[in-house]
């Protein structure tokens, strides 16, 4: 019999170095954190949260980092306002890059109206047999809602009313304020304050919102595809009786600032499209890059769509340093944005 399995000498290994997986142990009255603890011992997407919040923890535990913080997808209307507002009042962003339909929508709330709960379709598993839509197909379901003057978010309704409302607040509010020649962070900063008196003076039962807790805060708030959305096309209209225009490019002077000036810089990004390069992209002109960064998104890297381009193709670009932290989790921000900021919380 040959002996030369006692001769085996394990080969050399770059990668491997010998870390058990583990498994992921749930119990009752366990924390957020302890939870995310437990997703670092297993693999695949929970191992991905679990560094994720390594790596935010880290970023918001260093005083040195200037925080941007990019908003894409539908994150208001879906119920995550409130996370944003409290990441803003801590501390925790200095500069917000979001859409033009967050901020209508969170100033929709802040002025009084409210989103509702819905059906994502006339098959949602929610919706009970003898209801009145089931079975109905797609085109004549929404079409209903339209008859209604009910707009639909996915699984949320929003009645048209709350836009009359919106628009009403920007001609009356925040418009007449800067009646001139602005940078769409101005824009911002005079919605946000328009959003925070009307809250306050019509005693209005939701929080004033992400705009007014950053005019509060003085965080910047950019929107650079403003014109993709109902606060854009209001703009747009009201320019056309009025001094008043936007200067999309003033913008770029001073987010270039705030990143020139930063000692260090560390991006969350959640979702992708232009909020999330314009969050990026900021680093090209600077001479220095993001130290940390940290990506939830839906989208898959393989199309080549930059949504789901991971962060370390943003490093060969540049924008993130050769030693930067990083991690991407890809899943619903809805679920992953309140997990990775309330573990990262608890380890703060």
């Amino acid at each position: 019999m040959s002996d030369d399995h006692d001769e085996y000498e394990e080969p050399a290994r770059e990668e491997f170095d010998h870390d058990p997986l583990g498994h992921a142990e749930v119990h009752a009255g366990m924390t957020v954190g302890e939870l995310v603890e437990q997703y670092g011992h297993a693999g695949i997407g929970a191992a991905d949260v679990s560094h994720a919040v390594d790596v935010y923890a880290e970023m918001l535990g260093d005083d040195d980092v200037t925080n941007f913080f990019g908003l894409a997808g539908a994150m208001v209307p879906t119920g995550m306002r409130q996370v944003v507002v409290e990441l803003i009042r801590d501390g925790h962003i200095d500069a917000l890059v979001t859409t033009g339909a967050n901020l209508t929508h969170d100033a929709i709330e802040a002025v009084g109206g409210k989103h509702h709960h819905g059906h994502a379709g006339p098959h949602d598993h929610r919706m009970s047999a003898d209801d009145e839509h089931a079975g109905m197909d797609p085109t004549a379901y929404d079409e209903t809602l339209r008859e209604e003057e009910v707009d639909r978010i996915y699984n949320v309704y929003l009645p048209q009313e709350h836009f009359a409302l919106f628009e009403a607040h920007l001609r009356e509010n925040v418009f007449p304020e800067v009646e001139r020649t602005v940078s769409i962070q101005e824009l911002t900063e005079a919605l946000g304050k328009a959003n925070l008196e009307v809250n306050e003076e019509d005693d209005v039962a939701e929080d004033a919102g992400i705009a007014a807790a950053a005019y509060e805060h003085d965080v910047p708030v950019y929107v650079p595809a403003i014109q993709d959305c109902v606060l854009g096309l209001q703009a747009w209209m009201y320019s056309q009786t009025s001094d008043f225009t936007l200067d999309a490019l003033a913008d770029m002077t001073h987010i270039t600032d705030l990143a020139f000036d930063a000692e260090k810089a560390g991006a969350m990004v959640v979702g992708g499209g232009v909020p999330k390069n314009y969050v990026l992209q900021t680093m090209l002109v600077v001479p220095e890059a993001y130290d940390y960064a940290v990506q939830l998104t839906m989208d898959p890297e393989h199309t080549g769509g930059l949504s789901g381009a991971t962060l370390d193709e943003a490093r060969s670009w540049g924008k993130l340093k050769p030693t930067a932290e990083n991690a991407t989790v890809v899943g619903d921000a809805t679920i992953t944005l309140p997990l990775v900021v309330a573990a990262t919380r608890e380890r703060l």
